[in-house]
């Protein structure tokens, strides 16, 4: 065997045992060994070099099934941290993160009018305020994840934005420049369904459909533990799927287009009061009030969600559904009504083999979607 044969095969069984360590840490050597099915001199060697570039470290003893008690191996979370920032319509929520997505601080920045250049001035100094309160690591910032509700392209430049002023389609140049650390751009919907399979309540799927729900609605797709983007990076805009044939005009020049009847936005607009929209505190005032009118605008919300997840659930026959929607989340009487919307309209095939649950992650799910990414791009190229 050559030694770039030699070298390629190490660098293999290095990331089986890293993969192995982050799946099951702590763990001994000998039970790396067992489930690796690499020999003991192979995975003492990995293990040493492993340790001495800061990835993991020794806890002590573990329990003994017989013989000498094993040292136990940890991953090491904290040798690097990782940037994820969700741009929203009207917010920018960011997160810093260590190497296994925990979140060390975080920061919420609501915007109404997000031009090119103020969202440029409010991006850099988020980042800059993570960096300056990054604690000190052997390998500091590996990269920022970036998601936007918009088209990315395969390339990660920002294609269209249907429901924002701002265009910065080379945002992923613009901020790898300026920091000098690898950047990934990705799509809201698709960084959310990424991050809900990482870390959130949907985990142990394979096969998962992340619904955003805010000023219009995206779809993002895990299937086979894979982020399905399409061919051009465009999938999941099922937001613009026709559920009213007659229906209103939308934007995008179709009519009757489901985010019309579905999205925050509609919603808001059915509650308006004197010309005035009602926030999300007025709204869960008045439920808890009993207010009819919200109450049946609500029902209607939820009616109009479940009249496109029964399409999707026809399409992709997940074993999940995700929602992400503070009014979902807050609310139940919103998820009962979808899923009394979806239950009279499924087949009796589909109907209860599948999960249709709130976000477990909330405002987070996109920039821990987005770090995520970071964090597993990072440990992929330190691996080859």
């Amino acid at each position: 065997m050559g030694i770039a044969d030699q070298t390629l095969v190490k660098k293999i069984n290095q990331k089986l045992i890293l993969n192995e360590i982050l799946k099951n840490s702590p763990i001994s050597r000998a039970k790396l060994s067992e489930v690796t099915g690499l020999n003991k001199s192979t995975i003492s060697s990995q293990v040493s070099t492993l340790i001495q570039e800061n990835f993991i470290f020794e806890i002590g003893e573990g329990q003994s099934s017989g013989g000498r008690r094993p040292v136990m191996l940890v991953f090491n979370k904290n040798a690097g941290y990782s940037i994820g920032i969700d741009i929203g319509v009207d917010y920018i929520n960011g997160v810093l993160t260590d190497l296994e997505g925990n979140i060390v601080l975080d920061k919420f920045q609501n915007s109404l009018n997000f031009s090119s250049d103020n969202i440029k001035d409010s991006l850099f100094k988020i980042i800059k305020d993570f960096i300056d309160c990054m604690p000190q690591s052997p390998y500091g910032l590996v990269g920022i994840g970036i998601s936007v509700p918009g088209l990315v392209d395969r390339e990660q430049r920002i294609v269209f934005m249907p429901n924002l002023k701002w265009n910065i389609p080379d945002l992923k140049v613009l901020i790898q420049d300026a920091f000098n650390v690898p950047v990934f751009v990705e799509n809201e919907a698709n960084a959310g369904a990424y991050g809900e399979k990482v870390f959130g309540s949907t985990k142990h799927f394979n096969n998962i459909i992340y619904v955003s729900i805010n000023v219009g609605i995206g779809i993002g797709i895990i299937i086979n533990n894979e982020l399905y983007r399409g061919i051009n990076g465009f999938s999941g805009e099922m937001g613009h799927m026709t559920i009213d044939f007659n229906g209103l005009k939308c934007s995008c020049g179709n009519r009757g287009c489901w985010e019309l009847y579905a999205s925050e936005k509609a919603l808001l607009n059915s509650l308006q009061k004197n010309e005035k929209q009602l926030s999300f505190e007025e709204i869960d005032e008045l439920v808890h009030q009993n207010d009819v009118e919200v109450l049946n605008s609500l029902q209607n919300f939820g009616f109009y969600i479940g009249i496109g997840l029964t399409s999707i659930l026809n399409t992709f026959d997940a074993q999940a559904i995700v929602l992400r929607n503070s009014i979902v989340e807050s609310n139940p009487i919103v998820l009962k009504s979808i899923k009394n919307a979806v239950s009279s309209r499924i087949s009796t095939q589909i109907d209860n083999n599948y999960e249709l649950v709130p976000s477990s992650l909330g405002k987070n799910a996109a920039a821990l979607g987005t770090s995520s990414i970071v964090i597993e791009h990072f440990l992929d190229i330190v691996t080859t």
